[in-house]
């Protein structure tokens, strides 16, 4: 984080802002968007709002990239100790399919999608802020994991990205083609533990041995 993201996080209505701006994106998307709304539905004045951000770019990537930052230290957090990467992976995978079937992942995307031709600089930093962060934190703990002796990998950025891509398996295509809203523990597990087990089948250690 940037000196200056960090003097603007230590506003008293930073989160206050940052919570107005999630709903408002979240119902209207991007271009809808409007920094009055924004302002109206997070109970501040527009200059306050633009005290915190100078445009409605820089909020919409602050806004998807604390998210992003939440689930990651969460992730962190369940590496930090000697626990077995078949349930630090398992936690994580579930953690990553509840956040791509939520309301908030689904209008992030659709945001992405819409708006980068327009706008090249939205998708590049959705991608930063998103899988390039994503990766960057899975590899951090796939270094720790294999340091202990319990991964073997030789590329930890092509790993980390084939374990998110295997926690989207048929649920996030479901999704966005509007054919499924809803899934059940079945079929939720049935995605986690088919990547948890492909993804150990290929970099764990014991199969390996």
């Amino acid at each position: 984080m940037t000196a200056t993201a960090s003097a603007i996080r230590q506003g008293r209505k930073f989160d206050q802002v940052l919570a107005g701006a999630r709903e408002v994106f979240v119902e209207m998307g991007y271009e809808r968007a409007s920094v009055d709304e924004i302002a109206r539905v997070s109970g501040v004045s527009k200059a306050t709002l633009y005290s915190y951000f100078p445009d409605k770019r820089h909020l919409f990537t602050e806004v998807y990239r604390a998210e992003i930052l939440r689930l990651a230290d969460a992730a962190v957090e369940l590496g930090s100790s000697d626990t077995p990467p078949e349930l630090v992976l398992r936690e994580a995978a579930q953690r990553m399919v509840a956040y791509l079937m939520s309301d908030f992942a689904l209008a992030m995307y659709r945001i992405c999608v819409s708006e980068s031709p327009r706008f090249p600089e939205i998708g590049q930093l959705f991608y930063e802020t998103g899988p390039e962060l994503g990766r960057a934190r899975l590899g951090a703990y796939f270094r720790t994991a294999q340091a202990r002796g319990q991964l073997v990998i030789e590329d930890y950025d092509l790993a980390a990205d084939q374990f998110l891509q295997l926690c989207q398996t048929t649920i996030c295509d479901r999704i966005l083609c509007g054919m499924q809203t809803r899934f059940s523990d079945a079929e939720i597990a049935r995605v986690v533990d088919g990547a948890v087990d492909m993804f150990l089948a290929r970099y764990g250690a014991q199969a390996r041995d």
